[in-house]
């Protein structure tokens, strides 16, 4: 792909690229973590283990449904040339599957329908992100690639805090007060009490994506049609399987994309859980999971700067190795805090209260987000330590590949630990969500094992590379 690389893309060409993460990022912030996942595990399902449970299976068959088809779809892609296409087909489905989110009222009877609505989402924007990568190495020189990805994830970040302040200042409410964080009542009549704020999340993000998204396909410059893709399918799928086949002996190259793939599905799984699990176990309401969101948000930023800084002067293994231990020991601690402990101690009677948990973990998430950006920063460094200079952006490629082979692991693993535990005796349904969790810790776990193998480069005192292994 480097090859494609003519001369640099302009600079409204470039912006438009960018305004895709700013785009899309709603999905993740709005329907993935903060808003529509808590509000359908605590109000759609019966209760908040089946609403995990019933997550998991959806975020599980989207995950495999990407897993099984990006090879094939990026081997068409690379043998018909175009992305925007493939862009425009999936943002169609994605900006469907949010839409139909709005019909998630509580108490919804065929919850069947909802998961199909959030799998269908996860799959159009999902692929449609994909197909967007695919573009970033044909707008600037190789060694620009950093920089344009940093920012154009810095954007996403504004555009999710920004989405997150919408739906919480003016559009969902507290059925209770039917007031807004703000203190408002809802934009457009929205009624509290069947919680049309929270679903309106969907639509939201529907129209976000379709506004946001427009200069991507206006401004940023695609590649040719290629003059001839007879048998090019099967010679990408071929050039994939030799690729595929040769790993094993590159044993630090295959060990990271092995260990990535585990400790990248489990924070994914954090992120897309964190919410149902405060909303199920400690009770907090959509806009206090919000909050949270900001946060998470903010010092993901921060996580991702400093990670960076302290990848420079000691090298992204540390970085991500540090890493995972924090977000193991902060998942340790929420899975012991309910309302009335933190670290399995008692900190209020039963049927008590105490506003010690709440803080607890509100600094857990502050964590896991300082924690989560520095990781996903460091990994593409690391990343370019197993691989020459020229091939770089193949390597990339895999990387995308291999982070979606795994991800509908933790998912279902949630799924069915959350289900296993909610048939048994004994265990209540907060007891099912809490323990249905520590499959995300065991996924930390594999991957931290793995990293040993893994090499990275020298590093000098004064944050210089140099030679070595």
């Amino acid at each position: 792909m480097a090859g494609e690389v003519a001369k640099r893309a302009s600079k409204k060409g470039i912006w438009g690229w960018m305004f895709f993460d700013f785009a899309q990022q709603p999905f993740h912030t709005l329907i993935i973590t903060f808003v529509f996942a808590p509000y359908f595990a605590a109000y759609v399902a019966k209760d908040a283990a089946q609403g995990q449970e019933y997550w998991g299976y959806a975020a599980g068959i989207g995950g495999a449904i990407i897993a099984l088809s990006s090879p094939v779809l990026g081997a068409i892609s690379d043998a018909t040339g175009p992305r925007k296409p493939w862009i425009f087909l999936f943002s169609i489905i994605g900006v469907i599957g949010c839409w139909l989110l709005w019909y998630a009222t509580p108490g919804y009877e065929n919850l069947g329908f909802i998961v199909f609505a959030i799998a269908l989402a996860l799959v159009g924007m999902e692929f449609a992100a994909v197909f967007n990568n695919a573009m970033m190495p044909t707008l600037v020189p190789r060694a620009e690639l950093g920089r344009l990805s940093g920012s154009a994830w810095g954007l996403g970040y504004v555009g999710g805090l920004i989405s997150l302040v919408i739906v919480l200042g003016f559009l969902s409410a507290n059925p209770e007060t039917g007031k807004t964080l703000i203190g408002m009542s809802p934009l457009f009549g929205l009624d509290p009490v069947s919680h049309a704020g929270d679903r309106a999340s969907g639509p939201l993000t529907s129209i976000w994506y379709i506004v946001f998204v427009l200069p991507m396909f206006l401004w940023t410059p695609d590649i040719a049609r290629r003059a001839s893709a007879a048998g090019a399918i099967k010679r990408g799928l071929a050039e994939l399987g030799q690729t595929l086949r040769s790993l094993p002996r590159q044993t630090s190259y295959f060990s990271f994309l092995l260990s990535s793939m585990f400790y990248r599905d489990a924070l994914n799984a954090l992120y897309s859980f964190g919410g149902i699990y405060a909303a199920g176990v400690l009770g907090w309401p959509i806009m206090k999971i919000g909050i949270f969101g900001i946060l998470a948000n903010l010092t993901g930023a921060l996580g991702a700067w400093m990670g960076g800084r302290a990848d420079q002067r000691f090298g992204p293994k540390l970085v991500i190795n540090v890493s995972i231990v924090l977000l193991i020991l902060c998942c340790i601690t929420i899975i012991s805090t309910t309302p009335t402990q933190v670290l399995f101690m008692q900190v209020a009677p039963e049927g008590g209260s105490s506003s010690l948990p709440d803080i607890v973990f509100y600094l857990a998430g502050a964590i896991i987000g300082a924690a989560g950006g520095s990781i996903q920063a460091a990994s593409r460094t690391l990343l370019v330590d197993q691989v020459e200079p020229d091939k770089v952006t193949e390597a990339f490629g895999l990387f995308a590949l291999s982070g979606r082979a795994t991800s509908f692991i933790a998912p279902f693993a949630i799924a069915f630990a959350t289900a296993y535990f909610a048939s048994r005796a004994g265990f209540s349904a907060e007891d099912a969500q809490r323990l249905g969790v520590t499959p995300i810790i065991a996924l930390f776990l594999i991957g931290m094992v793995m990293l040993p193998w893994v090499k990275s480069r020298a590093y000098s005192i004064s944050g210089e590379r140099v030679a070595g292994g």
